[in-house]
């Protein structure tokens, strides 16, 4: 809400020849939070999941476990904990200790600590979840989709609660290497904080963020039940797939379109209820684009009373965290009716004919009102979330 930007200069040698020197990493370093015998069996995904897992559980206003708490059981809880790329830190430091120290000094939590389903997993272990623990991969839709199939969870009777969210940590040389020679990153480097600029017309690519976003999603029954603070309702989700290119965005919106209409056709939300959009945004020249069209083609002249924030233009862009982290800014937006601000846009490309909320926050309206939160990823994925105040 501060409109402050947590991208900055990487340091150490090991980023010094590469074309992209920045990044945005957590505020908060995950091992200055957890035990140190703890943090040296996680992957730093799995670190950033464990702490927001436990904030959220605590938050929804449980105090152990799952039978240890009384008011859930252990067979109906489940987690659903996203990451698009796994444990890649873990997986590329310890190929180094295996070159430079020798097979020995490889240690042997290296393969649970670089499994995609480690954070979940660890996740599930730490609130004693049975009801099952799952982790979609679908790159930088992956934690929206998390979100989607915990829904699903407890609409088809499998759990009465699922923590649920995503996760990442891949601000290594490798990764950065790869999304710049993909051309798909920021070159800024003379300007870190202005770096992720989505809807201005001198935006040049996205800014590698990392960190979890993690929510209890839980029956409404099931809350009410034990009192629970609840935050909105989760109306459901719309999902398509490009069939287009495995990294480039469909120039049209074509499957982004194809996704709101699947989420507007499977729940009773109506395009007048919304009045505000985390946008996926990433700061692409195409893919910010491509977005609002989809939303204008969907939404028609509703679109005009959207308040749209890109909240990428601070964070960074969390990959296969993204979808966890916006929902929680998504569902904060509703709760205190108000759209944190989009950054760095001095100057808006015209081809985004949509409302943008530029440089500061902006009050939501009173009443019944609804928000939608995008994640899009590699390979043509489109997740599209939508929520609701009670």
């Amino acid at each position: 809400m501060a409109g402050r930007s947590g991208v900055k200069p990487l340091e150490g040698d090991r980023f010094a020849e590469l074309p992209v020197q920045i990044a945005a990493p957590a505020a908060v370093d995950p091992g200055d939070v957890l035990p140190r015998p703890l943090a040296r069996k996680l992957d730093r995904s799995a670190q950033f999941a464990l702490i927001a897992a436990r904030e959220a559980w605590a938050d929804a206003g449980y105090t152990a476990p799952a039978g240890e708490d009384e008011t859930i059981v252990p067979e109906r809880l489940g987690t659903v904990i996203a990451s698009g790329i796994g444990g890649v830190t873990t997986l590329l430091d310890q190929y180094d200790v295996l070159k430079e120290k020798g097979v020995r000094r490889v240690s042997p939590h290296t393969v649970p600590m670089l499994m995609p389903n480690g954070p979940s997993a660890n996740v599930g272990l730490e609130v004693n979840a049975r009801a099952g623990v799952h982790t979609p991969v679908s790159a930088c839709a992956s934690g929206a989709e998390a979100i989607g199939y915990a829904v699903e969870m407890i609409r088809t009777g499998r759990a009465d609660v699922v923590v649920a969210g995503g996760t990442e940590a891949a601000i290594h040389p490798l990764p950065i290497a790869a999304f710049a020679n993909m051309m798909a990153m920021s070159k800024n480097n003379d300007a870190p904080t202005k770096a992720s600029r989505p809807y201005d017309t001198a935006r040049d690519g996205f800014v590698l963020g990392e960190g979890a976003g993690v929510v209890v999603l839980e029956s409404e029954e099931h809350a009410k039940a034990r009192g629970a603070k609840i935050y909105c309702e989760v109306l459901g989700q719309g999902l398509s797939a490009d069939s287009h290119h495995i990294a480039q965005p469909e120039p049209t919106g074509r499957g982004i379109a194809a996704a709101m209409q699947n989420l507007l056709d499977s729940t009773d939300l109506k395009p007048s209820e919304v009045v505000h959009l985390n946008a996926h945004a990433t700061s692409t020249p195409q893919g910010d684009v491509a977005e609002i069209k989809a939303l204008r083609q969907i939404l028609g002249d509703d679109l005009d009373h959207v308040a749209i924030s890109a909240t990428k233009s601070m964070t960074g862009h969390l990959l296969g965290g993204a979808g966890g982290i916006e929902t929680v800014a998504t569902v904060l937006a509703l709760h205190h009716r108000t759209a944190p601000p989009t950054i760095n846009v001095d100057e808006l490309d015209p081809a985004i004919e949509a409302d943008i909320v530029l440089g500061e926050p902006r009050p939501l309206p009173q009443g019944t009102i609804a928000a939608i939160n995008n994640s899009f990823g590699f390979g043509g994925h489109n997740v599209v979330l939508a929520f609701r105040t009670v």
